[in-house]
């Protein structure tokens, strides 16, 4: 424990300063870094989202999984984008997200494994640790005493700390994805778009990909064949309702397009963001992604929905737009109401031409 103290002294006195967030265990180590003196110089704020329902709300979503390297990663991306908002003033270099999630041994027998997973976001990468115990072989309390020393011990890395002692362990698993130049430039707002071509994107087709599957690729190969265009898939890394995407993530995504797929990254989250930033284009979309386009409760009144949407006609947008099934029922174009304004912007495809009611979501549970 006394070597744990001075480590944790030594990531108080560094130049890094962090939002940690625990869910499911590794308290004990937020608790254990506050009750060394000087944690205000490093630690910029701690929460412990414990309940799904927290998670969900700090998320801004229901994860696939609530204990999972996937669901960790945005929490750590996300705690990192609110160290950038509360200090301003340190470089971002110096600011680190970490986050935990745990399923350790209770007061009941636990179907699934028992393991933990940490990430660390910050500016030049992401940092992932999987671990998982020998159930049964720990207690509640020596599962928790594990957590905490790998937490501190990431934590320490993280802040350029040497530790005596190198944790190694047959049970852990530690990932790193170092950014490529051009994603810090465009976290970092230097640039509009990072892109796998030098041409202007005209025929995009928003999307998280996760994965890329084959509904994806026949929408693609419709558009492509109706448009004579040439195809880009737009990434966007900092959606307004999600979780900025980790490292991890973003190499995953594109780890799935090959020299015959073409990509840009963006961070334009809104649709009205797209179009200043690719004037003349057109969009891919789903009928259930137009649904959530034309709801007002996204703008601040009616008025200024129409307005948002009158973007389209002066940047010239257009959108083919795929029927969807949303919750029991296949949506199509001509069974949704566009407003009159715009209503020339968009073209359908119905059910005769294209149905796929394949999921990521249920691909990515599948996965799992």
């Amino acid at each position: 424990m006394t070597d744990q103290i001075e480590i944790i002294k030594k990531i108080h006195n560094s130049p890094f300063r962090f939002v940690i967030v625990s869910s499911g265990g590794g308290t004990n180590a937020i608790s254990n870094i506050l009750k060394v003196p000087g944690a205000s110089q490093s630690v910029l704020e701690a929460h412990v989202p414990y309940a799904k329902e927290s998670i969900d709300h700090y998320l801004l979503k229901e994860p696939d999984h609530y204990c999972s390297l996937d669901t960790t990663l945005s929490i750590a991306a996300k705690a990192y984008s609110a160290a950038k908002k509360i200090d301003q003033s340190s470089h971002p270099k110096n600011l680190l997200g970490i986050a935990v999630t745990a399923s350790l041994a209770t007061n009941y027998t636990k179907k699934g494994d028992h393991k933990f997973f940490i990430a660390i976001q910050t500016h030049d990468y992401s940092k992932s640790y999987s671990y998982s115990f020998i159930k049964g072989e720990l207690s509640r309390e020596e599962e928790e005493i594990v957590v905490t020393k790998h937490i501190i011990k990431s934590l320490a890395d993280a802040c350029s700390i040497k530790s005596k002692d190198p944790i190694e362990s047959s049970n852990l698993i530690v990932k790193e994805v170092k950014a490529n130049k051009n994603w810090i430039k465009l976290v970092d707002n230097k640039i509009n778009y990072d892109s796998s071509t030098s041409r202007i994107p005209e025929l995009i087709f928003p999307g998280s990909f996760n994965p890329f599957h084959s509904g994806h690729r026949k929408m693609s190969k419709l558009a492509e064949n109706k448009t004579g265009l040439g195809l880009v898939y737009e990434i966007c890394i900092q959606n307004a309702d999600k979780p900025p995407m980790s490292y991890h993530e973003i190499e995953r995504v594109l780890s799935q397009f090959d020299e015959h797929h073409q990509w840009v990254l963006t961070k334009a989250g809104k649709f009205t963001d797209k179009a200043a930033l690719f004037p003349n284009a057109v969009f891919i979309i789903g009928a259930d992604t137009l649904t959530r386009m034309l709801d007002e409760k996204f703008y601040l009144n009616y008025k200024d929905m129409l307005e948002q949407l009158d973007l389209f006609n002066s940047h010239n947008i257009n959108f083919l737009v795929f029927g969807r099934k949303i919750q029991s029922n296949f949506i199509s174009l001509d069974y949704l109401s566009i407003p009159e304004h715009i209503k020339k912007r968009f073209t359908g495809f119905g059910e005769e031409i294209f149905r796929d009611d394949i999921s990521s979501t249920f691909l990515r549970k599948e996965m799992k």
